[in-house]
C-alpha cells in the first residue's frame, strides 16, 4: 500500500534489513529501530501508521514499552508484537496491552501484509483510559505482583530448599504493597511507623523461617523486580508525567524497608551473642 509508513523494532540487524526490504517491495515506506530510546525519538518526531516491535528489543518484554509510547502520541497507529516464542501468555499480554495483532518469527510476509491491510481498513483511534498513578496501580495489581513474586522465587535455588508453602513465601506482599501505596498517597513516599514496624516483623519471621541475609535479599530483590516488570509491560495505563518520581518513591521505601528488616533480623543475633 503506497504511502503506508511502518516504523520496524528489533535489535537483530539481520531481521531489520531483511523484513524491513520485504515490506518495501509491497510499496511500504520502511523506518527502522534498533534500539527503545531510537523507536521513542521516532514516535516522537515523525508520524506513522503502522508499529511492528519485537517483544525483546535488548531487555525482556520492552516492546511492550514501544508500543504504549505508540498509543499515547499516535492512537491511530496499528501495533503489532513479534515474537520468537509462540506461547499463550504473550498473546494474553499483547491484547492487554492493546496490541493490535501478534507476529512468531519467522514472520509470514503474505499473512503480515495482509493483517496491516485488514488493521489499516477498520483502524480507529483507540480510547485511552485516564491515566493512573502508580498507588492505585499498585492496589489494583497485588495479585498479580505477588504472583510474579512467588515466581521468583522459586527460580532461585537458594530460596527453593526452604520449602516453605507458597503463602508463607509472598503472604506479606499484600501488607506491604498497600503500605506504600498509602505512603504515596498520603506522604509523598514518606517512611512511616507502619511500614517500618511491618519490615520488621518480617525480618524476625524470615530469620525463623531459616533465610539467610543473603537470602533476604534476593526476597527484596524478588519485589523490586516484579513491581518493575508489571508496570513495564502496562505503562499504557499509567500516568508518566509522575512516573518516575512514584517509581523513585517506591525504591526508597522497598530499600528501608530491607533495611529495617535486616535490622530486627541481626538484632536476634547480638542477643543470641
Amino acid at each position: 500500500m503506497a504511502g503506508v509508513r511502518i516504523l520496524f523494532v528489533d535489535d537483530e540487524e539481520a531481521i531489520r534489513i531483511t523484513l524491513s526490504a520485504v515490506l518495501s517491495k509491497y510499496g511500504y515506506q520502511v523506518d527502522v529501530a534498533a534500539t527503545v530510546s531510537e523507536a521513542l525519538s521516532r514516535i516522537a518526531s515523525d508520524r506513522f501508521d503502522v508499529l511492528i516491535a519485537d517483544l525483546n528489543v535488548g531487555q525482556p518484554g520492552d516492546g511492550f514499552t514501544v508500543v504504549s509510547a505508540m498509543r499515547r502520541t499516535q492512537p491511530d497507529c496499528v501495533t503489532f508484537i513479534l515474537t520468537g516464542y509462540p506461547v499463550f501468555e504473550t498473546a494474553l499480554e499483547a491484547i492487554r496491552s492493546q496490541v493490535d495483532d501478534y507476529l512468531v518469527k519467522p514472520a509470514n510476509i503474505k499473512s503480515l501484509v495482509g493483517s496491516i491491510e485488514d488493521k489499516l481498513k477498520d483502524r480507529k483511534p483507540r480510547q485511552t483510559l485516564p491515566p493512573k498513578r502508580v498507588a492505585i496501580f499498585l492496589r489494583e495489581n497485588i495479585e498479580e505482583i505477588a504472583s510474579k513474586v512467588l515466581e521468583k522465587m522459586k527460580a532461585d535455588p537458594q530460596l527453593e530448599r526452604l520449602r516453605l508453602s507458597d503463602s508463607r513465601r509472598v503472604d506479606h506482599i499484600p501488607k506491604m504493597l498497600g503500605a506504600i501505596a498509602d505512603s504515596l498517597e498520603s506522604n509523598h513516599g514518606k517512611i512511616t511507623e507502619d511500614i517500618l514496624s511491618a519490615a520488621a516483623q518480617h525480618g524476625k519471621l524470615r530469620r525463623k523461617q531459616g533465610y539467610s541475609i543473603p537470602m533476604m535479599v534476593e526476597d527484596a530483590c524478588a519485589v523490586d523486580d516484579a513491581i518493575y516488570e508489571i508496570v513495564q509491560n502496562n505503562l499504557l495505563y499509567l500516568n508518566v508525567s509522575h512516573l518516575i518520581p512514584d517509581l523513585r518513591a517506591v525504591n526508597g521505601i522497598l530499600e528501608k524497608q530491607l533495611k529495617e528488616s535486616l535490622k530486627a533480623y541481626t538484632s536476634k543475633q547480638r542477643e543470641a551473642a
